[in-house]
């Protein structure tokens, strides 16, 4: 994979920093919940088997790990119907790099559209963050107002925190309606 010179000198010159906390994750019941998406996203573009981007996605609040998943399964017809797990993870990285929305507007990113599905800037700046050999990038939650973390697994210390501290049946499509996530209901 090819990386835009630019950005890398742009994410090159911030600074990185140490991350330990806690996060939340929400998955479907049977899903590790420390398991790396591979199939790309947000933050980690689609690439053939030689090139992928294994990304933990996780948020900083759980209630920003519910709006991502609630956002995701309800664009599926039929809404799948079982509950979402949270998980409740502790994380420790060594070098994450934090973006704020200057950053991201700093480095290509139309905010207009942040929240939309059409993101190749963001998979431009996840595949080069983990270019970088950062194994965090903190960022404003596309989904709900705070912060997720995405944890690149390829560059994650194999002795760094990550750890399951407990897990959560909730209804998510009562939780998105609730939040207002749903505008059809």
């Amino acid at each position: 994979m090819i990386h835009d010179p630019k950005l890398l000198e742009q994410l090159s010159a911030l600074p990185t920093e140490r991350f330990d906390g806690e996060v939340f994750r929400a998955t479907r019941a049977s899903l590790d919940p420390l398991a790396p998406s591979t199939s790309g996203g947000r933050w980690a573009p689609v690439a053939d088997a030689r090139h992928q981007i294994p990304v933990l996605y996780t948020s900083l609040e759980r209630e920003g790990a519910l709006a991502e998943v609630s956002y995701h399964w309800g664009q599926l017809t039929p809404r799948p119907s079982k509950p979402a797990v949270v998980h409740h993870l502790k994380v420790a990285t060594g070098r994450t790099l934090r973006l704020l929305r200057t950053d991201l507007e700093g480095v290509g990113v139309d905010l207009a559209r942040f929240s939309g599905r059409d993101h190749p800037r963001a998979q431009e700046i996840g595949a080069a963050v983990a270019f970088l050999d950062h194994d965090g990038l903190i960022v404003p939650s596309a989904r709900w107002d705070c912060e997720n973390l995405m944890i690149f697994t390829d560059n994650h210390h194999p002795s760094a925190e990550l750890t399951v501290m407990g897990s959560e049946e909730v209804d998510w499509q009562a939780w998105a309606r609730k939040a207002g996530l749903f505008g059809d209901e």
